[in-house]
């Protein structure tokens, strides 16, 4: 009897390593089938090491997935308690069971960091619940104990000198902004800050008013209100799409974390309808852009901070997308729905799909099918192997992989 061959030698750690450097971040079952293979394999993919030089060398973290909530009226019928989170590659969202959010209809107000703040669909929430998909995390907090008539609110890493790429075990902040009619007509928007420590909320900050100096909340037109999209963060300021209710026109409300502050901007382009065609966007120079869609056309604008701290807008590129996509009927209204910070993407609904275009390279794809969203808000996170498989050997366990 022939004995059987000599196991054939490993090779090195650092010649593994910089094989596993180069798995597509985008492909989570390279990293799970690696990481499954041997005990060797997962302690080196799943090392503080290993993982820093990982996401160093891809840069930012790719989108494993959306949430998204739909325009009104286009829904399904049935009342889904848990979040509507829809995966864009083999990732599996750790997703609570369902028992556990059967008290409240969720929607995604904001997703960043590695985090999804959910908060209840009623009109006077009663909490807001941050939630980890890649672990499963979920803390519940309540709001702070005022009832507004409209409001925002954002999610953000609260460590300091983080390059936010794996964000899951450091503290959290959230931003609330609310807005609320006085007694004598006038909309005030007022912002509060959640201590990490904590979880309680701080004093609301002060405003600005049109001559500059600081007052108690920021008054606000009286029609004025926060649109239902996600406030993108350029600079240590969260930037809120305000919509008026009389004329369909649009401004920007922002919150500065440094200053603790709120302050009105005004868009690039006044006048109605414009309001639900726009978006606000973080770019990858880390200007403040605008974008509008007019028929096929898709228009850009930025905002840079120049040395004078004078932040005029310049225009940026106008795309044909009549002519980018392949839209079948060109009559039907395109929509933005979202974008992903600091990557100059744009989310555009056509009668044949959802699209991802780069409006720097034009390169486009098709994200998903023609849905009715309101708005499309990326999950954007490197995978951890260690929870990967921790997450795949429960669904075997469950039969719920075949």
């Amino acid at each position: 009897m022939t004995p059987p061959p000599p196991p054939a030698p490993s090779l090195p750690d650092e010649v593994l390593e910089e094989i596993f450097l180069r798995l597509p971040p985008d492909e989570p079952a390279c990293l799970v089938c690696s990481s499954l293979a041997s005990k060797l394999w997962l302690g080196l993919l799943s090392s503080p090491a290993f993982l820093g030089r990982y996401r160093e060398f891809h840069g930012a973290p790719p989108m494993l997935g959306f949430l998204h909530n739909w325009l009104e009226g286009c829904g399904p019928v049935e009342k889904y308690p848990i979040p509507h989170f829809t995966t864009t590659t083999k990732f599996a969202a750790r997703i609570p069971h369902v028992d556990d959010w059967v008290h409240l209809n969720y929607v995604a107000w904001d997703c960043r960091h590695g985090r999804v703040l959910l908060g209840d669909d009623n009109p006077v929430p009663m909490a807001l619940v941050v939630w980890d998909p890649m672990t499963g995390c979920r803390r519940e907090m309540n709001l702070p104990d005022v009832v507004y008539n409209n409001y925002g609110a954002a999610v953000l890493c609260a460590a300091t000198s983080c390059d936010h790429r794996a964000c899951h075990a450091a503290p959290f902040q959230l931003v609330f902004v609310g807005l609320n009619l006085t007694e004598e007509g006038e909309c005030v928007a007022h912002a509060w800050l959640s201590l990490p420590e904590t979880g309680d909320w701080s004093k609301p900050c002060p405003g600005f008013d049109q001559w500059g100096e600081s007052c108690l909340g920021l008054h606000l037109a009286a029609d004025a209100f926060i649109e239902p999209m996600p406030p993108v963060l350029v600079k240590e300021a969260l930037h809120f799409m305000l919509q008026y209710d009389d004329d369909d026109s649009v401004a920007i409300l922002k919150y500065d974390l440094s200053s603790n502050s709120l302050s009105l901007i005004d868009a690039p382009i006044m006048g109605s309808d414009v309001a639900g065609a726009t978006i606000l966007m973080a770019m990858s120079d880390g200007s403040l852009g605008y974008a509008l869609v007019d028929g096929l056309m898709l228009y850009l604008w930025s905002r840079q901070m120049d040395s004078g701290r004078v932040a005029p807008w310049s225009p940026c590129t106008n795309i044909n997308l009549g002519k980018l996509l392949p839209i079948q009927n060109h009559k039907k209204r395109l929509r933005l729905v979202g974008s992903v910070e600091a990557s100059d993407i744009v989310f555009v609904t056509t009668d044949l799909g959802i699209y991802e275009i780069n409006v720097k390279s034009r390169q486009w794809k098709r994200l998903w099918k023609n849905e009715k969203f309101c708005a499309l808000i990326p999950f954007m996170s490197f995978y951890n192997p260690h929870e990967m498989v921790i997450l795949s050997q429960t669904a075997h366990s469950q039969g719920m992989v075949k």
